[in-house]
């Protein structure tokens, strides 16, 4: 049936490449009501239709402008009411534009959405302030974002307000006779001032001087007459305002300059010699401590052998399986005295292992039942225990604590050596004094 375009679309659609396998369209100059849900649709047979869809999101750019406003911004002495200052308008967006205010002024913003028939949407940002002198001159800008564009405008305010008025021109230092003396008033204005007027407020101005614009001249040596409390008004279109500068006339003439100058030189001098010397004592601080800690490093580095610490001493386990008969150290007491103040120290409790030993040369001549039946009493059974060289230790207390396991060689050139076994009832062991005071 070939290609078929509705009205409405004639003039803006467009087939790209018409066939039952691309149905391509082009649109031309978009419109907001293009907008909404488009539908392709292959018709087949026996099959049936296929379609398929996507949804058309038209936007628009909007329109940005800033202006002014025309009413004067005028500052005035308590006024606390915020005027108008500028107007951003960011008008038929869509979506909505963002508007803010880049300034350093104090004022304050207000924002208005607009929603159009068409569907785009207007936004108008105030900007608002309490005209001042500070405010003049000062720049207000306006920046509008909308997707990932940027625009911005500025305008810089206009703000006027009544004279400031100084004095300038007396030094303190008027003098009699001096000469070339004036007073110039000076004013801070918007609109600048058109007027100023030179009074006393107690008496009329002397003959002497001379008034031109905003100058005071004061013809001649000066006087004492010349003393006096000058005020100067300056107007504007706005209003009036005045200064004043007390005159007083002297003798002599100060001293100017030269006081302050030698203060200020010797100030000057005294700080750097300060600055220099706590910068001097810090670097000598700095270097002992440096060295201190360098010639303690050598000093550890360099001992002498004798000097230097003594390497760990053996461990138990090791001095146990070394140990011989000579190593054995056995004490002779032979003064009775000495005997009889031990026989009067408690005998400490025995101390054995009740761990079992392998059988040895020595343990298999050891009589255990032998000494249970003819040894009575402690006494007897050290005596006939022991060799004879031995039964002065009976009454010896224990000074240290007893060995549990000692090496089975003890004695090797004491074949004959003969062990104690528990008395009957006892679940201790004597054990040989001499092992005790190894």
């Amino acid at each position: 049936m070939g290609v078929s375009i509705l009205s409405p679309y004639k003039e803006r659609v467009t087939f790209r490449n018409p066939s039952f396998k691309d149905g391509t369209i082009q649109l031309s100059r978009l419109e907001l009501e293009d907008e909404g849900v488009y539908i392709c649709e292959f018709a087949t047979f026996p099959t049936g239709n296929r379609e398929g869809q996507l949804n058309l999101t038209v936007l628009a750019k909007p329109t940005n402008r800033m202006e002014g406003t025309t009413r004067p911004l005028i500052a005035k002495a308590g006024r606390t009411e915020k005027i108008l200052v500028a107007t951003c308008i960011s008008s038929n967006g869509k979506p909505p534009s963002t508007v803010t205010w880049d300034t350093k002024l104090k004022g304050e913003a207000e924002f208005q959405e607009i929603r159009n028939s068409n569907g785009t949407i207007t936004v108008i940002s105030r900007y608002r302030l309490v005209p001042s002198r500070e405010a003049h001159r000062q720049q207000l800008m306006c920046v509008v974002n909308y997707q990932l564009e940027r625009f911005t405008d500025s305008m810089t305010l206009n703000v006027q307000y009544e004279p400031e008025v100084t004095i300038e021109g007396f030094d303190g230092n008027w003098f009699l006779n001096r000469k070339d003396v004036k007073l110039i008033c000076k004013s801070d204005a918007n609109p600048p001032a058109h007027t100023y007027e030179w009074k006393l407020p107690n008496g009329t101005l002397p003959g002497s001087v001379e008034i031109q614009n905003n100058t005071i001249y004061f013809k001649g040596p000066v006087s004492y007459s010349v003393a006096g409390t000058y005020i100067c008004e300056a107007s504007n279109a706005i209003g009036t305002r005045s200064g004043l500068v007390e005159v007083n006339v002297t003798d002599k003439p100060l001293p100017q300059g030269a006081p302050g100058g030698i203060i200020g030189i010797m100030g000057g001098v005294i700080a750097a010699v300060l600055i220099i010397g706590v910068a001097v004592t810090v670097f000598v601080v700095y270097r002992r401590q440096q060295k201190n800690r360098t010639d303690a490093d050598h000093d550890l580095i360099d001992l002498p052998p004798s000097h230097k610490p003594a390497p760990p001493p053996k461990r138990k386990q090791e001095l146990k399986s070394h140990l011989t008969a000579e190593d054995i150290q056995v004490v002779h007491l032979d003064n009775m005295k000495h005997e009889e103040e031990i026989q009067k120290l408690p005998l400490q409790p025995p101390y054995y292992d009740m761990a079992a030993s392998e059988p040895s040369p020595y343990t298999d001549k050891l009589d255990f039942g032998k000494c249970h039946s003819e040894v009575p009493n402690a006494s007897d059974y050290l005596s006939r225990c022991y060799p004879r060289e031995g039964r002065y230790l009976e009454k010896i207390p224990h000074a240290y604590a007893p060995l549990s396991d000692l090496p089975r060689d003890l004695y090797p050139q004491h074949p004959d050596v003969s062990f104690c076994c528990p008395p009957p009832g006892s679940r201790a062991p004597y054990i040989c004094p001499k092992e005790q005071y190894v």
